[in-house]
């Protein structure tokens, strides 16, 4: 690449470096919704039939680009769509053996002559395997060579000189997300299968379903209806989930929180301890099914203000609690 022209030089501020490249994103939605609008259809339809054959989206670039392809397989997989990056160099001395029949390859070149791409060509049309690039230049050699070229093009990049891969690479890394997300939903793709592709940490626990984090069997604490009050607060501290359920056969009758054992003590002073749960309990507690995901559970208790939820199935049977200390280190997004 060619030096930049002293009068191609400004200066330099963070402002200025993120306006640019805001400007970058914002001229490609513009190209989406109308010139490009087509192309990037067919795109998406490209790795949707891909799928369909059990082929997977290869994405490959050099240097920067490449450091935005690892991104943009990361996103396609993590969103229901078998994708890989394969490093161009490292392609033509071996690794073209992990395409497979039926694979889409998306090639990320801002100038569409890099070298280490260009050699993958003559592969990639022997073997029939669909090319989608990602490149500034719809003229280059690479974008002539594509089923679909999608233009990344920016007025300039981000660097004060002109230079370094900044605008541009943030035009591929949308432009990846947008193609990602466009076909997870064309794919109908799911909350619960993205909780499926993401079992681990903070976002694991987020998307985990309310079977995976509830408290069952012996732990759950019951009482029958005919316990005294003396009896229920023995299993309360004994199970130590603030509350306790009062069941019959298995069947969900109300539920004996910490809350209610207060105020019941408040209201009847010593007298409370003679109760039984039947008489004591909150007949209308809120429950939640053991497929829903964990988040909604969390939401369910912060706006009611409580801590746990009773888990219940269609016939009211209950299967667990769920408390708020399961829900720890969750943050709704």
């Amino acid at each position: 690449m060619q030096k930049a022209d002293s009068k191609e030089l400004i200066a330099f501020t963070p402002s200025a470096l993120v306006r640019t490249e805001a400007a970058a994103l914002e001229a490609l939605a513009q190209r989406l919704d109308s010139v490009m609008a087509a192309d990037f259809d067919r795109a998406v339809n490209l790795v949707l039939r891909c799928g369909e054959e059990r082929g997977r989206v290869v994405v490959t670039g050099m240097g920067k680009s490449g450091i935005i392809a690892q991104k943009i397989a990361a996103t396609l997989s993590s969103t229901g769509t078998p994708a890989l990056f394969l490093h161009p160099a490292e392609a033509v001395h071996g690794d073209l053996g992990v395409l497979m029949p039926g694979d889409v390859v998306v090639a990320l070149s801002a100038s569409g002559e890099t070298e280490e791409i260009l050699r993958l060509l003559a592969t990639l049309k022997r073997k029939g395997d669909a090319l989608i690039s990602f490149t500034c230049k719809l003229d280059s050699t690479l974008a002539r060579a594509s089923d679909v070229a999608l233009d990344v093009g920016v007025e300039r990049e981000a660097c004060s000189m002109n230079l370094a891969p900044t605008a541009s690479t943030t035009a591929m890394l949308a432009l990846g997300d947008a193609l990602a997300i466009a076909v997870s939903l064309r794919k109908g793709f799911k909350a619960e299968d993205f909780a499926d592709l993401h079992p681990g940490g903070k976002l694991g626990k987020k998307l985990s379903l309310v079977r995976d984090l509830m408290h069952a069997g012996d732990a759950i604490p019951a009482v029958s209806p005919s316990t005294l009050m003396t009896d229920v607060i023995y299993e309360m501290s004994r199970k130590k989930l603030g509350l306790t359920t009062v069941q019959s056969e298995g069947k969900l009758l109300g539920v004996i929180s910490d809350g209610d054992l207060r105020r019941l003590l408040e209201r009847e002073g010593g007298s409370a301890l003679s109760l039984t749960a039947g008489a004591a309990m909150n007949a209308h507690p809120r429950t939640i099914a053991a497929s829903e995901l964990a988040a909604r559970a969390l939401a369910e208790m912060e706006a009611r203000k409580i801590t746990a939820l009773v888990v219940v199935d269609a016939r009211d049977h209950v299967e667990g609690v769920l408390h708020l200390h399961d829900l720890w280190g969750m943050e709704l997004i």
